[in-house]
């Protein structure tokens, strides 16, 4: 991995200036490239002082501080950013840049309770989200003034926001009913995951896996014990992510081995075939190369995975790799389908949507308004959280009331992110994944 570590290194210079020179994390701060002072040591453009924003890299310990970050906007009412929305330019519109149609709901209730702000939502894809906003950045003709979007390798957090494309909002009394895990890398609107779906009617008794590995387990003659379904992980960056983490954790992958047949794991993978240096007797590659080899259907619709899990039989079991949210067929079409849960050495990753300030917009006061309009509000009342409440979608504050997941997200045993690590190793993964699973 040490080609990746000089552009980790570079990434982290780039957030290490970020707090150097981006300081004014106050009102509408200039996009980068604009000239304007930004360092940090006066007042903000409304005349608000601003502290350093405490992201960096510490050379002494080897560890890495990021959010959540505090600002003179944190400490902020909804009626005081009311106010300050309501003087903005550009007519008092806040426009959202939104990865989910769902963000379209929120326009009237947040126009009925906030009158005289224009909220302008764009429905987009993840990829069109951030271009549009690169490009605004890059051409300082910017529109948009609200990102929601999700982060699962890094790309965001290290090529988005550390380049000063967005900028962080951490509500302080929000934040409060949030879990500081949660907040590291960005601002949560919710949290989803996926699992590995089983047929409860061939096992009535309960999940019949309790660890990954099981997942590509053999029979005593060679075959394989489950018929393994799946969107093409090569294609799916979130799913790419889960094997980066399993490199990284490694030897949490190894025990989850040892732990289930009682010995140690035995390396079978060759890496002589890369011009990058792969690990050796690492348990995350290990699987990773015993995975690819492992029979595999790919599918691309979601429903139409969990349904072949329904149509298997005990005789001929099959798993199946999808979003939570999917879950909701059991009960609309009567499917035979459950989630394997707390799997070792996790069952997974969380995929956190977030919301990020725009640098540079024109509403920056409406863009944190609606932000904590959307998350809930000071009471988590606001009713912005409700297009997004569904199961398989877990809101990530400690108020919120989830009436629609049979579980709490604590109790499904999945991880949140290391965006920095997997970040570093996530080309070198996709590599060794799409090389091995062709041969």
């Amino acid at each position: 991995m040490k080609k990746k570590l000089f552009a980790l290194l570079m990434a982290l210079v780039m957030v290490l200036s970020l707090a150097a020179c981006g300081g004014n994390k106050g009102e509408d701060t200039p996009p980068a490239g604009n000239s304007g002072d930004t360092s940090g040591s006066g007042e903000t453009s409304g005349g608000e002082s601003a502290g350093t924003l405490p992201m960096g890299y510490d050379m002494e310990t080897d560890t890495n501080y990021y959010g959540p970050y505090y600002d003179d906007w944190s400490d902020l009412s909804d009626e005081e950013l009311y106010e300050k929305a309501l003087n903005e330019d550009k007519d008092q519109t806040i426009t959202v840049y939104a990865t989910s149609s769902k963000m379209l709901k929120a326009e009237e209730p947040f126009e009925e309770m906030y009158p005289g702000l224009d909220l302008v939502v764009a429905d987009l894809d993840s990829d069109e989200v951030l271009s549009k906003a690169q490009i605004e950045n890059e051409t300082n003709n910017i529109t948009a003034d609200v990102l929601q979007t999700k982060d699962v390798n890094g790309e965001v957090f290290h090529e988005y926001y550390a380049n000063g494309v967005i900028e962080p909002f951490y509500p302080k009394d929000i934040c409060s009913h949030i879990a500081e895990e949660n907040l590291k890398y960005s601002y949560p609107l919710y949290s989803s995951q996926s699992f590995w779906y089983y047929n409860t009617a061939a096992f009535p008794d309960g999940q019949p896996i309790t660890s990954w590995w099981q997942i590509i387990e053999k029979n005593d003659d060679g075959s394989q014990k489950y018929a393994l379904y799946t969107k093409e992980i090569g294609q799916e960056t979130a799913y790419l992510s889960l094997f980066a983490s399993f490199i990284i954790n490694a030897e949490e992958m190894a025990q989850s081995y040892k732990d289930i047949y009682g010995k140690d794991l035995e390396y079978t993978y060759d890496a002589s075939s890369f011009a990058f240096e792969v690990p050796e007797n690492n348990a995350g590659v290990e699987y990773l190369w015993r995975f690819t080899q492992a029979e595999m259907t790919f599918i691309g619709d979601g429903d139409e995975l969990v349904l072949a899990v329904h149509n298997s039989t005990a005789d001929r079991p099959a798993l199946a790799l999808a979003s939570a949210g999917k879950i909701e067929n059991r009960d609309e079409s009567n499917y035979d389908i459950g989630w394997c849960i707390n799997l070792t050495p996790y069952t997974g990753l969380l995929n956190t949507e977030s919301m990020f300030v725009v640098q540079g917009c024109d509403s920056p006061a409406g863009a944190r308004l609606f932000i904590r309009y959307i998350t809930g509000g000071a009471d988590c009342q606001s009713g912005g959280l409700k297009p997004f409440t569904k199961m398989g979608n877990w809101p990530l504050r400690d108020d919120f009331v989830d009436e629609k997941n049979p579980a709490k997200l604590a109790e499904l045993g999945a991880r949140s992110n290391d965006l920095v690590s997997i970040y570093n190793i996530y080309p070198d993964v996709q590599d060794m994944w799409m090389y091995w699973l062709n041969q």
